[in-house]
């Protein structure tokens, strides 16, 4: 017979493992933007998702590394842009540290003022409703002020490591 006390504590998981069995999940990805007092600002992110309805609120995870968040957070507000398939370019140009992200990028500005990528499958344009820690990531709480979606294109999802359902 196996015994087992409360006090067994399991061995942790490896993050290689969690990443690839967690990648089984399929997700879309959004760029989060801002305009900041040094221009505009944004990242990728796959860690997003609705929240309530009421009141209306959406949450995302950006790495605790991320140096363009804390520039959004004083801010205050910002728009969350689901990407569009085709949108692999964007996507991989907003997870870049160090380059000018908005080059070539075309946009317009959200009710807030924060950029509204051009061809977009959604945007959700939001305030900053509060913050919690999340391990390697903060857990960010946005307060929905405005949205709009273009039903014509579909989203872009990033599955077991790759953009798109793979086999």
């Amino acid at each position: 017979m196996n015994e087992t006390t409360h006090t067994d504590v399991p061995a942790p998981v490896a993050p290689g493992r969690m990443r690839e069995v967690l990648g089984h999940f399929a997700s879309g990805i959004v760029v989060v933007t801002a305009i900041t007092p040094d221009g505009p600002a944004g990242f990728t992110c796959q860690s997003f998702s609705s929240l309530s309805l009421d009141p209306p609120l959406v949450s995302f995870s950006p790495a605790r590394t991320s140096s363009t968040w804390p520039r959004i957070r004083d801010v205050g507000h910002f728009c969350v842009n689901v990407l569009a398939e085709g949108h692999e370019e964007l996507s991989t140009a907003f997870a870049r540290s160090g380059t000018d992200k908005y080059a070539g990028v075309a946009w317009t500005p959200a009710p807030s003022g924060a950029p509204r990528l051009d061809g977009a499958a959604a945007w959700i344009d939001c305030t900053l409703a509060d913050e919690f820690p999340g391990g390697d990531h903060t857990i960010v709480v946005g307060r929905v002020q405005d949205l709009g979606a273009d039903p014509s294109r579909a989203p872009l999802l990033f599955h077991r490591g790759a953009y798109g359902i793979t086999s």
